[in-house]
């Protein structure tokens, strides 16, 4: 494998959302990209998350947050 697989561990340290969150976002089918090679492993590929924080870059504080599918 050639692409970065990290825990939710990692991404919440990336990003400054919580493990919680993480797992919330995912229920709901929203955040970054995940893979789960069994039933109880999650992991992201470290690019699709860094992809995900930047697509929701904005320009100003009005604007509505995007959220990546």
């Amino acid at each position: 494998m050639t692409e970065e697989f990290i825990l939710p561990v990692v991404v919440a340290e990336l990003t400054g959302l919580t493990v919680g969150g993480l797992a919330h976002l995912r229920y709901l089918g929203r955040g970054p990209r995940f893979y789960k090679p069994t039933p109880k492993k999650v992991l992201y590929k470290r690019s699709e998350v860094v992809a995900w924080v930047e697509a929701s870059a904005q320009t100003q504080t009005g604007e509505r947050a995007l959220v990546a599918r």
